[in-house]
Formats: C-alpha cells, sequence, structure tokens
C-alpha cells in the first residue's frame, strides 16, 4: 500500500502533465496569413461563422488606429472546430 505522501506526489505530477500538454500544444498555433503584406495575427478565438468572427473585427478595428484592415482565417483545431484566425493590418 502506498503512503499517503506518495499518492499526493503522484497526483501533483499527473495534474501538473494534464495542465503543461494542452498549453504546450496550443502554443505552436498559427495560421497562414492573408495574402499581401504587412498582416499581423492579434489572435484567435472561436465563432459560429467567418461572418461574425469578421464582423467582431471590423468593430476591434475602431478601437485600434494603427490599422486599417481587419479580416479572419480559418484555422481549425482539434477540438475547437470553429477557431478563426484574427488578422490586422
Amino acid at each position: 500500500m502506498k503512503s499517503m505522501r506518495t499518492r499526493i506526489a503522484l497526483g501533483l505530477a499527473v495534474g501538473a502533465a494534464v495542465i503543461a500538454v494542452p498549453l504546450t500544444a496550443s502554443s505552436a498555433f498559427a495560421a497562414d496569413p492573408p495574402a499581401g503584406d504587412g498582416w499581423e495575427q492579434v489572435g484567435a478565438e472561436s465563432y459560429d461563422s467567418w461572418q461574425a468572427c469578421y464582423d467582431q473585427m471590423q468593430e476591434d478595428l475602431k478601437l485600434n488606429p494603427q490599422y486599417h484592415e481587419a479580416t479572419c482565417v480559418s484555422a481549425p483545431q482539434q477540438g475547437l472546430p470553429n477557431l478563426y484566425a484574427e488578422w490586422m493590418r
């Protein structure tokens, strides 16, 4: 029978691994930029449709005067089929 200290240590190690794996897997996310120069990816979010993403980006564009154009690129990920990369220039 394992001691309580061993069980706690094992539980903490498993918990840390469960948290670390999805975080490291998602940090490599990058969708291809739209055609043209100067595009910067400013985020990624799940939306019901491309139009919903685009509409939100047009609203966000008003709050970011350093950019003059915004769009979305579909970038589905495992578990996130409606993920869109958000781009501005």
